[in-house]
């Protein structure tokens, strides 16, 4: 029962993750809500064996925030059925743990090769292409019905290139589309099969990408320190293409953000952006925008951090005597 008040966070505990195809790697989240008026903190979540990997989004949970723990399965050193556990551990607002249960059938007679599609620094407004082999040795009449991306910025068809009574080899092409926004993007693919077995029919393919704007901004986020009211920061973004061009417009989060304009086309530009603290004590966050006249990447978006602390408390006045001497406080009783 000292447990339970852990558990009642999570919507399940348990997940199969089905027939996996040997060498791909796979993953699921198991979200956790905070229901209690207390801060709920996840200490850790270590995985009961190597071949799982365990994290967690945000392991601070105020009331009503929600989290997520996902577990991802590499099964290049896994075979036949397998299972794992995710200990959640608690320890705040009191100590707990809660065991996740992970399962699957790891297939020897289905590969991918490679094991997951990986796109490496493709510059945002442009396409890239990825081919990888998919065979079965299971059975001489199997088959890819079809190809599900899970993003909308993928494509991906199967493409049949051989069959006999040994085995059935598709090659699987996926294009990734050029208007993928930059940032990473991981998603996976759903092979639909004619399999029949019901576990094996959907085969997942994980896709990994890393798109990168062709304008590039730094330091990003911006710090901008911790202040006082009234005080005033300056601080550089340096902005560069790989063509000369002109930052036409900036703005920030709210009105405490200043900018100087500048109209000079060229491939490195320092945007000074200037933050006058006001009377909100508290964290300082926000995107800022800047608009450039490139085609390909008219905008770009920095995101701010720092922190407005309260005024320094006023030093007490010295006191005199009438000759003008200085005059000790006087001693208050404890």
């Amino acid at each position: 029962m000292a447990q339970s008040w852990a558990k009642a966070m999570f919507d399940h505990t348990s997940f199969d993750f089905g027939e996996v195809a040997a060498g791909t790697t796979t993953e699921h989240s198991f979200p956790v809500k905070n229901i209690y008026p207390e801060d709920v903190h996840v200490a850790s979540i270590p995985p009961s064996c190597n071949c799982l990997k365990s994290e967690v989004a945000q392991p601070l949970l105020k009331a009503q925030e929600q989290s997520e723990i996902k577990a991802v399965l590499d099964t290049r050193n896994v075979k036949g059925h397998w299972e794992a556990t995710i200990t959640v551990v608690f320890d705040q607002p009191f100590p707990a743990e809660v065991q996740l249960q992970v399962c699957a059938q790891i297939c020897s007679n289905i590969l991918v090769e490679p094991s997951e599609a990986r796109f490496e620094s493709v510059e945002q407004g442009t396409s890239a292409s990825r081919t990888l082999t998919v065979s079965c040795a299971r059975r001489p009449d199997w088959r890819i019905d079809q190809v599900k991306p899970s993003s909308p910025y993928l494509d991906a068809i199967a493409v049949e290139r051989g069959r006999d009574q040994a085995k059935v080899t598709y090659e699987l092409q996926l294009q990734l589309k050029p208007n993928t926004p930059a940032g990473y993007l991981r998603e996976q693919l759903m092979l639909v099969t004619n399999d029949p077995v019901a576990r094996a029919r959907e085969i997942l393919v994980p896709v990994d990408a890393r798109i990168v704007s062709a304008v590039q901004v730094s330091p990003s986020p911006l710090p901008l320190g911790i202040l006082r009211p009234g005080q005033r920061v300056t601080k550089s973004l340096v902005v560069q293409g790989k063509t000369p061009f002109r930052v036409l417009k900036a703005t920030g989060p709210d009105d405490r953000f200043a900018f100087q304009r500048l109209n000079q086309p060229k491939t490195l530009q320092l945007v000074p952006i200037t933050f006058t603290a006001d009377e909100t004590e508290g964290p300082i966050r926000g995107t800022i925008h800047l608009e450039t006249d490139l085609s390909d990447t008219p905008a770009v978006e920095v995101n701010v951090h720092g922190q407005i602390v309260p005024r320094e408390p006023a030093a007490p006045a010295e006191s005199r005597s009438p000759t003008g001497a200085l005059e000790s406080p006087p001693i208050r009783p404890l």
